[in-house]
């Protein structure tokens, strides 16, 4: 089976709608997003609606459950004080304007979902979505996390030798494996942290005795995007953040 797997869309239209083009040329035969759907960008009805439409399954990203069920904080981590008092004013300003319609799809996201390459019948391999850990969708899987790190999480979901773990929410791409287990980073769609502003997504192949790993990036109309968040109520400091790829 070959999965298109992406996350952190963050309510970044244009970018969401660059991956899904790209995505149509890589013949996969099934698409899934792991969360982070809204927040950052002026466009959070609209991709969940898109998604919807196009029957994209997902998992609940912080973003997405925290702005469901009303919560207090994003659950989003920031550098600084700074960033942190942007990403508060980002959070208030998406729970203000997202429908009840959204909410209730935000809602309705589960926190994960296992799928069986080889058909329910076979046990093995198995792929795993998550958002941040198997315990809370807060929680940052970074590149540098220890093998007992990922271990873990492993262990955590029962998976093998064979296995994938897939993950989102650091807005960066990687691929490791540890005692046989693949875990990898699809990146974010709508608000890379890497230095590069292109969209990112992931196309994996598993199969009964291997598993491939080959990220993609996508170039998408970023000053669409950084213009629309000047012509809102959000904070000016997200143009710059897309036109840099987080590195403003």
């Amino acid at each position: 089976m070959r999965y298109a797997l992406f996350s952190d869309v963050h309510a970044n239209l244009p970018a969401l709608t660059a991956v899904l083009d790209a995505i149509e040329a890589e013949d996969v035969d099934a698409i899934h997003h792991l969360g982070d759907l809204v927040g950052y960008s002026p466009w959070p009805n609209e991709v969940v609606e898109l998604l919807a439409k196009s029957g994209i399954a997902g998992i609940a990203g912080n973003y997405d459950s925290t702005v469901a069920f009303d919560y207090t904080h994003c659950g989003c981590r920031a550098e600084n004080p700074a960033q942190e008092a942007l990403a508060h004013r980002s959070f208030e300003w998406t729970k203000a304007h997202v429908t009840p319609a959204t909410k209730v799809l935000l809602g309705a996201l589960p926190f994960r979902i296992d799928l069986r390459p080889m058909g329910g019948h076979v046990s093995r391999p198995t792929v795993t979505l998550l958002h941040g850990n198997h315990v809370l969708n807060t929680v940052y899987v970074h590149q540098d996390r220890t093998d007992a790190f990922l271990q873990g999480i492993g262990q955590g979901v029962g998976a093998r030798e064979g296995d994938l773990i897939a993950v989102g929410h650091t807005h960066i791409a990687w691929h490791r494996v540890v005692n046989g287990i693949h875990y990898v980073n699809t990146g974010s769609v709508g608000r890379p942290k890497d230095g590069d502003p292109r969209a990112g997504f992931v196309v994996v192949d598993v199969a009964a005795e291997s598993v491939s790993v080959r990220f993609r990036r996508v170039e998408y109309d970023v000053e669409a995007a950084a213009a629309a968040i000047l012509d809102s109520e959000l904070p000016h400091e997200f143009a710059d953040f897309l036109r840099t790829g987080g590195t403003p």
